[in-house]
């Protein structure tokens, strides 16, 4: 178990998942990118020795393969997944109580503790100004934290067993926030720190707010996971930890005293001011928008304090794993929150939450002969309401019958549905409601629609393995291409907007149409280059589902309504880039060019040169 960042890179690096970068580095662009490369090659963890501008040293990566995350949680990971457990299945206590007991004792490690007297990381009193300011992305506002811990206290219950540590980006610099003075905190919607701030805006008071960098991986960890009710960021980050989790209080803000680094503030009701661009986890930029700024009070450093960072993009990328992480923690506690539900897999190629997968049950009505969707449809709606899975846009469930099913083999998982999906009765929409606030495939800032593809029941058709012969000579469409059994891509005109996208695509239904009936090939996908869109299935699920919303964007072959139900022969779904997306990110060439110097020549990606 580690007391603070520097025990694990010690230990990282002994076992050769660590190297140390001698040479200057440019936060400006060069340290994303260099972490960006190394990463994709499943390459080290990586300790920036000299960050031009800073005296601070900085680490990536630490979290950039599974193997290596499990390494450095190898002394409680065991532990954790029977708390988690006892948590979501009380039961379990009774089952086995002797694992029970050494649980319980795992579990007396969780509570914080209050420390007396002064606080390792007040050592030194810095500004802003003196951090790592790492900017990721050449049309990024500016610099960003992107491993902060954001700890928030409720206001009608004070006190750390109460709080909420959550993980927002933070603007640190840019735009119109005063240097050492403001910076920008980014939440979205179905987040703890919304409750908090609400509170604190109707008592007309400001929101006290400590940012905590750094520090044990394991508080880092805690900040992004979805914890059962009742159980606090805090506890979980000493459990995970191995060793309770210190804290005290100056000037009235919580102090984490394993932290690096630590900053202070306020959020003052209804100030806000213009945060990002920022590149984000969908592979796109989160566009400028008023968010809270945060005044700040003071800025604490350890002595040698380290500044964690990562670098997003299109998935996947480091935050992947902290995904796989904390289904590998949780594992059935979805299955406990919704009775009937056996797997759910957000899908990390299409961005998390634009796309759902989930394997459910159908016990409703097994006297009747004819199978279709029934409890699937009231366990949909059930996910919808719950949490973060409520920012799902798509959402395809289906049960199991004859054969086993795995969410996570994309290709076989979406087949199944498309073998069996009544397009007559099994779409089901949602329209004028919330997705994902860095969704901007939308009607506005986390507005939208969603849709559930329902399908249980025997098999209806085979699905084209090859493309459809006529699908080449339709008029301003063309370059047919299979994406996948069922799937067509068809490569369309730039899209201007709605009105000509309605005549456009009621045009392309009817001259699929008039190629006769094509029930093998149940949805076509109209883009803007369909040899990028068939080339790999997470180009696919990534520009399919991330640039387009239901409502808008769905048409379909012979459409019609019935009793307000809408229905087709052909799903076509409208996935072109549209004027109002965000701009999706280009990394700087001139960039991607400098950093070759860090890199052994003909080598793979990640093989870098070492001093």
């Amino acid at each position: 178990m580690y007391h603070n960042l520097e025990d694990c890179i010690i230990d990282l690096e002994k076992d050769g998942h660590l190297i140390r970068i001698q040479e200057e580095v440019d936060p400006y662009l060069e340290m994303a990118a260099i972490h960006m490369r190394v990463y994709a090659a499943g390459g080290p963890a990586l300790l920036f020795e000299h960050v031009k501008g800073s005296k601070f040293r900085a680490v990536s990566n630490l979290f950039g393969t599974l193997e290596r995350s499990k390494f450095i949680f190898r002394d409680t990971w065991e532990e954790v997944q029977s708390v988690m457990a006892l948590r979501s299945d009380p039961m379990k206590a009774f089952k086995n109580p002797i694992k029970s007991i050494k649980t319980g004792l795992a579990a007396g490690k969780a509570l914080p503790l209050k420390m007396s007297g002064s606080l390792a990381v007040t050592a030194q009193e810095i500004n802003i100004a003196d951090l790592p300011l790492i900017q990721h992305w050449p049309m990024d506002g500016g610099a960003f934290i992107t491993l902060p811990q954001v700890y928030t206290e409720d206001l009608d219950k004070p006190g750390i067993m109460n709080s909420n540590l959550g993980m927002y980006r933070v603007q640190l610099n840019g735009n119109q926030y005063e240097m050492n003075q403001e910076i920008g905190v980014h939440y979205q919607i179905h987040r703890g720190i919304g409750i908090h701030q609400d509170k604190a805006n109707k008592r007309g008071v400001p929101l006290k707010v400590s940012i905590f960098i750094g520090g044990p991986p394991a508080h880092t960890l805690s900040a992004v996971m979805p914890l059962p009710e009742g159980m606090s960021e805090m506890t979980f980050a000493g459990l995970l930890a191995g060793r309770r989790f210190r804290y005290g209080y100056i000037d009235g803000f919580c102090i984490s005293n394993d932290a690096d680094f630590v900053i202070t503030g306020e959020i003052h009701p209804s100030e806000t001011k213009p945060e990002g661009p920022f590149g984000d986890h969908l592979g796109y930029y989160s566009l400028t928008h008023p968010f809270p700024v945060m005044k700040v009070h003071k800025v604490y450093a350890k002595p040698n304090a380290i500044w964690p960072f990562t670098a997003v993009g299109r998935p996947p990328q480091e935050d992947t794993t902290f995904g796989k992480l904390i289904h590998d923690l949780t594992g059935d506690a979805v299955k406990q929150a919704i009775p009937g539900v056996k797997e759910v897999h957000a899908v990390d190629a299409a961005g998390v939450h634009p796309l759902l997968f989930v394997i459910g049950s159908e016990r409703y009505t097994p006297y009747q002969q004819v199978k279709q969707p029934t409890e699937l449809l009231t366990l949909a709606n059930r996910i919808l309401g719950t949490g973060q899975l409520s920012l799902a846009k798509y959402l395809f469930i289906t049960a199991e019958e004859h054969q086993p099913l795995d969410t996570h083999q994309e290709v076989e998982f979406l087949a199944y549905i498309l073998e069996r999906i009544d397009l007559h009765r099994d779409i089901h929409f949602q329209t004028n409601t919330t997705i994902d606030t860095l969704d901007y495939s939308g009607t506005g800032l986390n507005r939208g629609s969603k849709v559930i593809f329902a399908a249980f029941g025997d098999k209806i058709r085979d699905l084209y393995k090859e493309t459809p012969e006529g699908l080449n000579g339709l008029r301003g469409f063309g370059n047919a291409r299979l994406v996948m059994p069922g799937i067509v891509a068809i490569q369309g005109p730039k899209f201007i907007d709605y009105a000509q996208a309605q005549q456009e695509l009621h045009g392309l239904c009817d001259t699929i149409q008039g190629t006769g009936p094509i029930p093998s090939c149940p949805m076509f996908i109209l883009c803007d280059d369909s040899t990028f869109m068939s080339a790999t299935i997470n180009n696919f699920l990534w520009a399919t589902f991330t640039r387009s919303n239901p409502s808008h964007d769905i048409y379909g072959v012979n459409s019609y309504y019935e009793n307000k139900h809408w229905a087709c022969d052909n799903i076509v779904i409208d996935a072109r880039i549209k004027p109002h997306q965000a701009p999706p990110l280009i990394s700087d060439p001139t960039v991607e060019n400098n950093i070759e110097r860090f890199f052994v020549k003909g080598a793979s990606l990640g093989a870098l040169k070492l001093d």
